[in-house]
């Protein structure tokens, strides 16, 4: 049996970002965040993506293009995010579209499927991969096992591609210390990782209601662990 092909019409977006300028680095872009995910990662700040279906607010494809075709010439890139995009089935025929119109695509993705990451490369421009958690702590943060080493393994695909990509972590210093945060960044730059981002939890509509508190380290105690995380890769970002 031939098996059918999906259309861009099948991609399951809830929400968009009309203009960013920091979701692709150094280009104007949108973001369309599609509904679905896999983990249970504790400070979550979009737990209404994590569903797999339609939900109330989707955006159509149609409405998609129509806002595309009127941003032809302004913005640069289409970013897709989530949720999980690399799921959803339809991301491929929803990325050459996007390509069609003359944009860059960009992908935000968690790694949660290798195989499904290196049938899209050929897409993408630009990557930003989630890295939960040091390896041993990625059940903890984000309620599911085995997650770490598919992580490793789209981690591979990237470095393997020459596609520029971007590895960032979350961070919430109730579920891992600093130490265990620059051990893990040590690994990441002995891999070849070169463009490095700590992302602060900003406690706010956090999945686990728990961590809605927001938790901070003594100021030098920070300062010390950014200069010491700034010393491993060619680019290292810190955002609050």
């Amino acid at each position: 049996m031939q098996k059918r092909l999906r259309i861009p019409e099948e991609l399951r977006v809830s929400g968009m970002t009309p203009l960013t300028t920091i979701d692709f680095p150094d280009h104007l872009a949108c973001v369309l965040y599609t509904q679905g995910c896999p983990l249970r990662c504790r400070y979550c700040h979009n737990p209404q993506l994590i569903p797999f279906g339609d939900q109330p607010g989707s955006i159509s494809w149609p409405e998609i293009e129509e806002f595309l075709h009127r941003r032809q010439g302004l913005l640069e890139a289409v970013v897709f995010s989530g949720g999980e995009p690399t799921l959803q089935p339809a991301l491929a025929a929803a990325m050459a579209a996007v390509r069609e119109l003359g944009f860059k695509v960009g992908l935000h993705t968690a790694g949660v499927s290798p195989e499904r990451l290196a049938q899209l490369l050929p897409l993408v421009d630009w990557v930003g991969l989630d890295v939960k958690a040091p390896y041993q702590r990625y059940p903890q943060v984000t309620g599911r096992n085995h997650q770490a080493q598919q992580n490793r393994n789209s981690l591979e695909l990237l470095l393997d591609s020459g596609i520029p990509f971007e590895c960032r972590t979350t961070v919430d210093w109730r579920l891992f210390p600093p130490d265990e945060l620059h051990d893990l960044a040590c690994q990441l730059a002995d891999l070849g990782v070169e463009h490095y981002a700590v992302q602060i939890n900003q406690a706010r509509n956090c999945l686990d209601p728990a961590l809605e508190q927001m938790v901070t380290l003594p100021t030098e105690q920070l300062a010390n662990l950014r200069d010491r995380l700034d010393e491993l890769f060619p680019v290292f970002v810190w955002r609050e």
